[in-house]
C-alpha cells in the first residue's frame, strides 16, 4: 500500500495504512490526535516500521525523549528485508530521537534526494534547521532551507501540506508576498492547517498588519482543538499582535488562558513563548508582569544545569534574568564558559555574550549589554528560531542603545526596521531618539503616528505612559 505522495509504507493491513495516513495529515497540519492515530496504526499491525517511527517523530516533538527512543527502538527493530526508503526515513527519525542532529540533518538530506515524496522528513528538516547551530548544525539557515524546499517543489506541486511549509521558508528569507500567497492557497484547500495559519501570523507580524493579523488568527483560533500543543504558539503570536497594538490587557489573558505553562504544555515551547512574552512586556513598559515565575523557572532549569539547546538556553536566560534567579543564570553562564573554554564556537562568539548581554541588561547596566549583544546581532540565526523569535534579542539591543543614549545606532537600527514595515513601538522609539537629540518637531511627527496605531491601546499601561509623558515633554 502507498501513501498519497506515492510511497509503499509497508503494512498490509488497510485498517494500520488508512489511520498511518491520518496521522501524517495531523502532523504536516500540526492538529491534534496525531499520536493517537499512530497508536491506532500498530495496534493494527506490530509490525508496521513506520508507523513506530512516527510515533518516536511526535513524542520528540511533545518533549519526550525516552519514549521516542523507545519507539524508535521497535521501529528498528522492524526494519530487516525493509527497503532503502524506510530503512534511511527510521535511521533519520531514531538518530533525531537520540540527540544526534547533525547526523540526522545529513541522513535526511540524502532521503529526500533520492525519496523527495518522503513528506515527514520536511517536517524533521525544519525542526532541525529552526534549533540553528545545536539542530541542523546550520548557522545561517533560512535561505539554506528555502533552497531545500525549492528543490522539491516540482514533486508537490499544488499540495496543501507542502504549500503551507514552503510559505514558512519564504517569508524567513522576506518573500512575503510569495509566502502569503502560498500560505492563503494552502488554507484554502485545508481550512484547518496550523501550518499555513501560522505563516500568515508570521507574514503580517512581519508587515506591520498587527490588527489585521489578532482578526486573522483570533478567529482561526477559535475552531482549533484547544488540545493541540501548538494552540500554545499560535497564541503567543496572537498575544504579540496584541502587543504590537498597545494592549496589555488582552497579552496577559492569552497567557493566563492558553500559554501559561500550568494550563498549556510544560515545555519547551512553553518556556520560549512564555519568556519571550515577558521580557518584551518588561523592556518596552519597563514593568514585569504579575506572574507566578516559578512556573518558567522549573521549565529554565535544565539549562543551568548543563547547556544544550541554544534558542532553549537563550530564553532561559530571559526567564532568570527577569525572575530574578541569579543563581541558576550564573550556573547558566559557567556552563557556557565551560563550553567556551573547550572549543565551541557557538559558545564563544554567540551564546556566551548573548546571554552576558542579558544578563547585563537586568542590571542597568545597559551600555555593557549593548557591548555584548551588538556583535552577536548579525549572527543571532545561530541561536535558531523564527525571525519573529529572534527579535525579542534585536529589541533587547535596541532598548539597551537607547537607555545608553547610544542614540546614532539606535536610530540606524530603526530606520531600517522602519524600511520594512512601520510599527507603533518602532515610531515612539524613534521618537525617544529625536526627542533626546533636540528634535521635538519631528518626535511630535512619529508621536502623531504612534498615536494612529494605538488608539485601542491600554491608556493604563507603563509604555502608554511613557507615550504621554513624552509627548507632554515635546509639546
Amino acid at each position: 500500500m502507498n501513501d498519497r505522495y506515492g510511497l509503499p509504507m509497508g503494512t498490509s493491513s488497510p485498517q494500520a495504512a488508512d489511520r498511518y495516513s491520518e496521522g501524517l495529515d495531523m502532523v504536516l497540519s500540526q492538529q491534534y490526535g496525531a499520536e493517537e492515530k499512530f497508536q491506532e496504526a500498530v495496534s493494527a499491525d506490530e509490525g508496521f516500521a513506520l508507523a513506530h517511527a512516527a510515533l518516536a517523530y511526535v513524542q520528540m516533538i511533545r518533549v519526550a525523549p525516552q519514549e521516542a527512543r523507545e519507539s524508535a527502538a521497535r521501529a528498528t527493530a522492524l526494519t530487516s528485508g525493509a527497503s532503502q526508503r524506510i530503512n534511511q526515513h527510521i535511521e533519520t527519525i531514531s538518530l533525531f530521537a537520540h540527540g544526534r542532529n547533525q547526523e540526522s540533518y545529513a541522513l535526511l538530506r540524502q532521503q529526500v534526494d533520492e525519496f523527495p515524496g518522503d513528506a515527514l522528513m520536511l517536517r524533521v528538516a525544519q525542526r532541525l534547521m529552526v534549533q540553528g547551530c545545536t539542530g541542523a548544525g546550520v548557522a545561517n539557515y533560512p535561505p539554506i532551507f528555502y533552497e531545500f524546499m525549492k528543490s522539491v517543489e516540482p514533486l508537490y506541486g499544488e499540495d496543501w501540506a507542502f504549500m503551507g511549509q514552503y510559505a514558512w521558508a519564504n517569508h524567513e528569507i522576506g518573500l512575503m508576498d510569495e509566502g502569503i500567497r502560498l500560505a492563503q492557497r494552502s488554507l484554502d484547500m485545508r481550512p484547518d492547517n496550523a501550518v499555513a495559519a501560522h505563516s500568515v501570523a508570521h507574514v503580517q507580524f512581519e508587515t506591520g498588519d498587527n490588527s489585521q493579523g489578532a482578526d486573522f488568527l483570533g478567529n482561526w483560533l477559535e475552531g482549533f482543538d484547544r488540545r493541540a500543543a501548538y494552540r500554545v504558539h499560535l497564541s503567543w503570536h496572537q498575544a504579540l499582535f496584541q502587543l504590537a497594538l498597545g494592549r496589555y490587557s488582552n497579552t496577559l489573558t492569552l497567557y493566563e488562558n492558553d500559554i501559561r505553562p500550568a494550563v498549556a504544555a510544560k515545555s519547551y515551547q512553553s518556556l520560549a513563548d512564555s519568556a519571550s512574552l515577558f521580557w518584551r512586556m518588561y523592556i518596552y513598559g519597563d514593568a514585569l508582569p504579575a506572574v507566578d515565575w516559578d512556573e518558567l523557572l522549573v521549565l529554565a532549569a535544565p539549562a543551568a544545569e548543563r547547556p544544550g539547546p541554544s534558542f532553549r538556553d537563550a530564553h532561559a536566560a530571559l526567564a532568570f534574568t527577569a525572575a530574578g534567579d541569579e543563581a541558576s543564570m550564573d550556573r547558566l553562564l559557567d556552563g557556557l564558559k565551560d563550553l567556551a573554554d573547550k572549543g565551541s564556537h557557538v559558545a564563544t562568539e554567540c551564546m556566551l555574550p548573548l546571554v552576558q548581554g542579558i544578563a547585563a541588561f537586568g542590571r542597568g547596566e545597559y551600555g555593557e549589554a549593548a557591548q555584548l549583544i551588538e556583535p552577536v546581532f548579525p549572527q543571532l540565526t545561530r541561536v535558531g528560531g523564527s525571525h519573529a523569535q529572534r527579535e525579542v534579542f534585536e529589541d533587547t539591543l535596541l532598548e539597551a542603545y537607547l537607555r545608553a543614549e547610544h542614540f546614532d545606532k539606535a536610530e540606524t537600527m530603526l530606520r531600517e526596521r522602519l524600511n520594512r514595515r512601520e510599527t507603533p513601538r518602532d515610531n515612539l522609539w524613534l521618537a525617544r531618539v529625536q526627542a533626546d537629540t533636540g528634535k521635538p518637531d519631528v518626535a511630535k511627527n512619529s508621536l502623531g503616528l504612534v498615536a494612529q496605531g494605538w488608539q485601542s491601546a491600554d491608556a493604563d499601561s507603563t509604555e502608554f505612559g511613557a507615550f504621554n509623558r513624552l509627548s507632554e515633554r515635546v509639546g
